[in-house]
């Protein structure tokens, strides 16, 4: 019985997908639904005010409804709206002028999610900006490293580097706060 609703989530993702290309708002409105969490998750690992969270966010969604009718392949509708979302976070830092200072990172989480352990988030939040978004990426949000290579346009070899420096940071700070 799980392995049926498993296979009907997916196709109904797709199909919300195709649905929203001609232009059904309710489809588009369940694609965002589905991923708000995500996009919350990596809008939060990118910048530190609550407000520009929202404003990125607000600005994906926008931008990803006006342009879903460009998307090649519906299977990657996540990774596609991922993709504009970190472009939108890069645009207000560079916008804001701001050195991201990870010290600030003591936002009020309106989301209820399972990884809200405060001792992980803090540790993950001390990680260099680029560890720290590979790992959101990669564990937070299930993203294959294939697929974040193409997200940040970096090497695959990279992510996994990435990924291996992260683990030890963060082996590191963790083992230190005890």
């Amino acid at each position: 019985m799980e392995l049926v609703s498993t296979i009907n989530s997916g196709n109904s993702s797709e199909l919300d997908v195709r649905l929203a290309k001609k232009g059904d708002k309710e489809a588009f409105s369940r694609l965002i639904e589905q991923n708000k969490i995500s996009m919350y998750r990596v809008a939060q690992g990118m910048l530190s005010e609550k407000l520009d969270i929202e404003d990125a966010i607000q600005s994906t969604i926008i931008k990803a409804y006006e342009g879903i009718i460009y998307l090649k392949k519906n299977e990657f509708f996540k990774t596609w709206l991922i993709r504009i979302l970190i472009n939108e976070c890069k645009s207000i830092l560079i916008r804001n002028k701001k050195v991201v200072n990870i010290e600030e990172y003591n936002i009020d989480i309106s989301v209820n999610d399972d990884y809200s352990s405060i001792e992980l988030t803090s540790a993950v939040n001390l990680l260099d900006d680029d560890l720290r978004i590979v790992t959101i990426l990669f564990y937070f949000e299930d993203i294959a490293q294939k697929e974040i290579s193409r997200l940040l346009h970096i090497p695959e070899g990279t992510v996994r580097s990435r990924l291996s420096r992260a683990r030890t940071k963060l082996y590191e700070i963790l083992r230190e706060s005890r």
